[in-house]
């Protein structure tokens, strides 16, 4: 019996990895001061992220913004209701210094959270640089039935988070898009 239910779930996954999407429409967001204030400063972040993204097949998107509650939400919104964005990626403001406010600007919004992003990222990063892992709040949840994604800014962390993003990218978006 057991046997027999392992299989009906794996199937059922198998189900809707293939009836998922292939190609989505994300909006990639750089969170920083810095960057957005001097616009001679490289976006590492970002390229690293355009370039994992569009290899994946996905079309995107690609802006600076200042840490700032009010300029994060604004993007946010813009990019879910008017842009018809299937998912958003922030990538910075999620450490502890008083500047990183990604966290506290996109969690009051999220209808549901997805806690294992953030449990396996943190995860995945502790086994690479070690305890310096823990400072990262890296969470995702959905909005209106859409991901969204708060990833640090570095550009590793914003690899090892988009590469970790885009395995279940397609699914979670026919998931959360799925009517009961």
């Amino acid at each position: 019996m057991a046997a027999k239910h392992d299989y009906d779930k794996s199937h059922a996954a198998a189900s809707h990895k293939h009836e998922s999407p292939k190609k989505l429409k994300l909006a990639l967001f750089t969170v920083s001061s810095s960057r957005f204030r001097d616009k001679k400063l490289t976006d590492e972040t970002g390229e690293v992220a355009l370039d994992l993204c569009k290899k994946a097949g996905h079309e995107c998107s690609h802006s600076i913004i200042d840490d700032s509650k009010s300029m994060i939400r604004l993007h946010l919104m813009k990019a879910l209701y008017e842009d018809g964005n299937d998912a958003v990626i922030f990538m910075g403001g999620t450490g502890l210094s008083p500047r990183d406010v990604t966290i506290e600007a996109v969690t009051p919004l999220l209808d549901k959270l997805l806690d294992g992003f953030g449990e396996i990222f943190r995860k995945i990063s502790f086994d690479s640089i070690g305890s310096p892992a823990l400072m990262t709040r890296s969470t995702a949840g959905t909005i209106e039935n859409k991901p969204v994604f708060c990833l640090p800014g570095s550009p590793d962390a914003a690899r090892l988070g988009i590469e970790l993003a885009l395995k279940e990218l397609p699914h979670a978006v026919y998931i959360a898009s799925s009517k009961p």
